[in-house]
């Protein structure tokens, strides 16, 4: 065999490896909370993010990818074009060996940032650490810092609310039946516009932000209309509400009104004044947590039941356009640099755009459905049930919220990371019931395996670059 055929095998091998460990790490960012919280089992999570992944990814990924290397290295180093094609190569298997690693671990890691830190690190072999475009790879940088802070917070307002709308409400069922509408309308209308906007703008389906907005408002008023129509064959079922001869639901939301209020006349007194209020302030904090614990188990645990099953489908269906926006957008990091290299061995030269052949799609979207099925199980683990607990209602405001997140960013050009997003989203739920329901040292670990994503990808890259460029 000629040196070139054996270099496109060993491409397109690498082009499946690494679609493979992003089936297996990244498309938990969609099922995740989904089956940590009960509304899907594994299978199947599995049988429907196989679906919608491939489908994404087949019918809507990018036909036309700029060569991965563009903004992160400087192109005039690469004399020869098949250095390009030994540098894909090392990224492709660097990126996917590092999140090999990081997925026998469970650890919910961002395949941009590995296949970006694999690619700064054949070109800093090639051309030295000055041919990085070091400004552009800090932007990149600042979404692990940027990218989990709003999720969380967007997360932890919507969870929020939803406690004080509905958990906290006399009529739990009435309160969601009133909700839930308008709920189904901002996910279809946020998650389409996602897709629309931002995930298939370098398709034939290039919409402008105006003409998302009309279709995603369409979709919206769709799931308005049929939220509707489904609710009214809930029943409220008749409940003695034991727990309102103790107190009413509506009392929790008054002691954080007090608390709040102590707080501030804690900080503006002082000897006395200010110790009898921390007294007072100490004695509310136990009250408050106390009652919010009788919520969380369920003392109206029939009429929960029914929130939460309602919740779960709205998670669901959240979970579905999730799973469809990320394998028509992610599976550019496994095919964009193969189809990079597959250009430069047919064509003999460096292009600017590579042309994706509908076969190499076809065998990203595979290669995610297989790494789901076999190793997919393990980052699921880790974010739907490992950093808190997770029920419907905590899920949907975790997949909403990262969906809201990567909207707001990806507006106003933004660096985000959905992995970073959907797991600050996720720690955002657990810190609106209190610290103590996240489990610190696994949080502790993911934060780490971030920190060392991008060096590790550069560090596996360079060796790995120099060992084919030796054999060829």
């Amino acid at each position: 065999m000629t040196p070139e055929l054996v270099l496109l095998m060993l491409v397109i091998a690498a082009g499946a490896y690494m679609a493979w460990n992003i089936g297996a790490n990244d498309v938990a960012n969609a099922m995740g909370t989904s089956v940590g919280s009960g509304a899907l089992s594994l299978r199947q999570a599995v049988v429907i993010a196989a679906i919608l992944e491939f489908s994404g990814a087949f019918f809507f990924g990018s036909h036309v990818s700029e060569t991965i290397q563009k903004g992160i290295v400087d192109s005039s180093v690469f004399m020869d074009p098949y250095v390009v094609v030994y540098g894909m190569l090392a990224a492709l298997l660097s990126a996917g060996a590092w999140l090999q690693i990081a997925s026998y671990f469970g650890w919910p890691v961002s395949t941009t940032h590995s296949i970006v830190g694999a690619i700064i690190g054949f070109g800093a072999a090639v051309g030295g650490i000055d041919a990085i475009y070091w400004d552009n790879v800090s932007f990149i940088a600042t979404s692990w810092v940027l990218s989990p802070i709003l999720g969380g917070i967007f997360s932890f307002a919507i969870f929020n609310l939803l406690r004080r709308q509905i958990f906290y409400t006399e009529n739990p069922i009435a309160a969601t039946k009133k909700i839930t509408p308008l709920l189904a309308f901002a996910v279809l209308f946020i998650l389409s516009l996602v897709m629309l906007y931002k995930g298939l703008n370098n398709t034939n389906l290039d919409f402008s932000f105006v003409q998302s907005a009309a279709i995603s408002i369409a979709c919206g008023g769709i799931g308005y209309i049929v939220a509707k129509v489904c609710l009214r064959n809930i029943k409220t079922p008749k409940v003695e509400h034991q727990a309102a001869v103790e107190y009413r639901p509506e009392i929790v939301m008054q002691l954080d009104k007090a608390r709040r209020h102590l707080q501030q006349i804690e900080g503006m007194s002082r000897g006395v004044v200010q110790y009898q209020t921390s007294e007072i302030l100490a004695e509310i904090q136990r009250l408050s947590t106390s009652l919010k614990k009788k919520e969380e188990s369920g003392i109206q645990n029939v009429e929960y039941a029914i929130v939460e099953k309602i919740f779960s489908y709205l998670q669901i269906m959240s979970a579905c356009l999730m799973a469809f926006a990320h394998g028509a957008n992610d599976v550019a990091n496994a095919i964009g640099p193969l189809s990079a290299a597959i250009d430069i061995l047919l064509t003999g030269k460096i292009s600017e755009d590579a042309m994706i052949p509908t076969w190499v799609l076809g065998l990203g979207g595979l290669g995610i459905v297989v790494g789901l099925a076999t190793w997919g199980w393990r980052v699921i683990e880790t974010i739907g049930k490992k950093i808190t607990e997770l029920t419907p209602t905590r899920g949907f405001s975790a997949e909403f919220g990262a969906a809201a997140t990567i909207l707001i960013a990806s507006r106003l050009g933004l660096p985000i990371s959905t992995t970073h997003t959907l797991v600050g989203s996720v720690i955002g739920v657990g810190l609106a019931r209190g610290i103590e329901a996240l489990d610190l040292r696994t949080t502790r670990y993911i934060f780490i395996s971030w920190l060392f994503t991008v060096p590790a990808g550069a560090l596996l890259a360079i060796p790995l670059f120099y060992l084919i460029n030796a054999l060829f």
